[in-house]
């Protein structure tokens, strides 16, 4: 069917794709999108099916490798402007990795999803500004990343401990404890890491906007989750701290026992083990646990607020 577009904008739609990338498509990940001259950040949501293009066979599909072809749902952060290019009455597209910039996928858009006319943002009257100003205080987001074991929540215990002291509003957003609640469905596969990352960084937003200072404590292992994160945020209000820990020395302290699992075959997809940890390149605090105890780390952070 012939599709028929006008001078519209939407930010959600339905789209073709041939994915080029040498890591597979992982839905919920942030990619950089580049439509008419327009580049935003963009997000595949999900994957409808994958294509069989021998066949024209439709397959269920969690992800897509290089060279395969799929019908998914795309997210825009901006909208963009549905004008077809040429006679071919197609709106073409490129995708790109945000931190390399290489091409992963081209890809053509069918058309807006509904949801995304429906959708406006709200005015309020009372904003970011006017609660932090009742509370005293200039909301802030701490995201603390490293290894299982490497001393993420101790540190993050101890350090809204001393700010309550003195206080401050803040709230603690644990890897474990939001699983047993928010993100209660998700396992531990990539596209499931990445959806569990978008969801408390969606949430520490909204407490940033409620003038918290939030502390957020996951292993968050993947650089391009934790820049989507940053994203979120003014500049100064994101505080990247890599708790450093060697992999030896998490596993020495295995305090769950999950390395000893990992190990044995028992508990796949576990990082530092079967799934990679990329470490920060350049965080705002570098804290090396087997060279400073909790304490100092607390202190080394504070110097940062």
């Amino acid at each position: 069917m012939k599709v028929t577009y006008n001078s519209d904008t939407a930010n959600q739609f339905e789209a073709e794709l041939v994915w080029s990338g040498r890591h597979p498509l992982v839905p919920g990940r942030q990619y950089r999108i580049n439509m008419t001259s327009k580049e935003t950040a963009a997000t595949i949501t999900s994957i409808k099916y994958r294509i069989d293009v021998a066949t024209g066979a439709r397959l269920a599909a969690r992800s897509l490798n290089i060279n395969e072809t799929g019908r998914v749902n795309l997210y825009t952060e901006e909208a963009l402007k549905l004008e077809h290019q040429d006679n071919s009455n197609k709106l073409i597209f490129l995708l790109s990795d945000r931190l390399t910039g290489e091409q992963v996928a081209t890809g053509t858009i069918d058309f807006a999803l509904r949801r995304a006319a429906n959708l406006q943002w709200q005015e309020l009257t009372i904003d970011k500004a006017a609660r932090s100003a009742q509370k005293r205080q200039t909301p802030k987001c701490i995201w603390l990343t490293g290894l299982s074991g490497s001393g993420k929540s101790t540190i993050a215990n101890l350090l809204e401990k001393h700010l309550h002291q003195e206080n401050k509003h803040t709230y603690l957003l644990d890897g474990d404890n939001v699983r047993h609640g928010l993100c209660r469905d998700l396992g531990f596969t990539e596209a499931d890491r990445v959806e569990n990352i978008r969801r408390v960084s969606e949430v520490a937003r909204l407490m940033v906007d409620a003038g918290l200072i939030v502390l957020v404590s996951f292993i968050s292992p993947f650089r391009s989750e934790r820049r989507m994160a940053r994203d979120l945020f003014a500049v100064e209000e994101f505080i990247e701290v890599f708790i450093d820990t060697t992999l030896e020395e998490c596993e020495r302290r295995d305090v769950k026992g999950l390395y000893a699992k990992a190990r044995s075959g028992v508990l796949k997809n576990f990082t530092g083990i079967d799934s990679p940890y990329e470490p920060p390149e350049s965080p705002e605090v570098h804290i090396q646990t087997s060279l400073l105890p909790p304490q100092v780390a607390v202190e080394m952070i504070l110097r940062k607020l």
